[in-house]
């Protein structure tokens, strides 16, 4: 696997610069900063995990991003049994420095957690996206922290929304999907906060319709938040009071 450059990372020291500059002298005096770190991240391979429990969507989620569906040439191997067995590394086809690595599922038989953290070898990766269904579980926490442990950031990604929406509406006459949404938001931010994670990214997506929950505000992120982040707020920095 190619690494990726330490220089293609805001550092604590520059992000602390870059907020004091700009608070200072504006725009233009952080401009050359943001801009030279823009350069070297055209040149850098950046690769992404993505992690999860077994089923949870993982490789189906890659595919999408990937604008694939399971049966293309080069697509991850979807199924209804364990298909992902070792990481397995598939390109962006429009960011050609972005590979996702389709991980094994955490909690099998095969991979129990506390193997799994050790054996998939997480410092070789310079960003994470969990993927998880139906309900927050020990295996997410477990992930995020070791993450956390290990000064990477992540998306935490609840993916089959629209399977959880349908199985509402069939069992109760009228729902209010805004409200329902928001109480799974909140119960993942809240689960991550007690896994000792501050400020957690959390996005509720179905990978068969895109446009549907925050499917294009994630896909957006990834273009330009990764690489921009500091250890613990797993989000893009920001140069504004908000």
């Amino acid at each position: 696997m190619a690494q990726s450059s330490k220089s293609s990372h805001v550092t604590q020291e520059e992000l602390n610069k870059l907020k004091s500059d700009y608070e200072t002298n504006g725009l233009e005096a952080v401009t050359p900063l943001i801009q030279k770190k823009i350069n070297e991240l055209d040149n850098t391979e950046i690769n992404i995990a993505v992690t999860g429990e077994s089923g949870a969507g993982k490789s189906t989620f890659i595919n999408a991003m990937r604008e694939l569906q399971s049966d293309d040439e080069g697509a991850a191997e979807v199924g209804n049994t364990e298909t992902t067995m070792e990481p397995t590394g598939y390109k962006h086809p429009n960011l050609p420095n972005v590979c996702f690595w389709d991980l094994p599922g955490i909690g099998t038989t095969e991979f129990p957690a506390n193997k799994y953290l050790q054996e998939m070898n997480f410092t070789r990766y310079d960003f994470f996206i969990i993927i998880s269904h139906c309900r927050f579980r020990e295996n997410d926490a477990k992930l995020a922290s070791e993450i956390e442990r290990l000064g990477k950031n992540f998306y935490f990604v609840r993916s089959k929304i629209d399977n959880d929406l349908g199985s509402m509406k069939k069992h109760q006459r009228k729902i209010n999907e805004d409200k329902e949404l928001e109480k799974i938001r909140n119960d993942c931010v809240r689960n991550l906060q007690e896994a000792g994670i501050p400020s957690p990214m959390v996005f509720l997506i179905s990978s068969f319709d895109q446009n549907l929950y925050d499917f294009m505000m994630l896909k957006r992120n990834i273009r330009t938040g990764i690489g921009f982040s500091s250890p613990g707020t797993c989000s893009p920095i920001q140069l504004d009071n908000g």
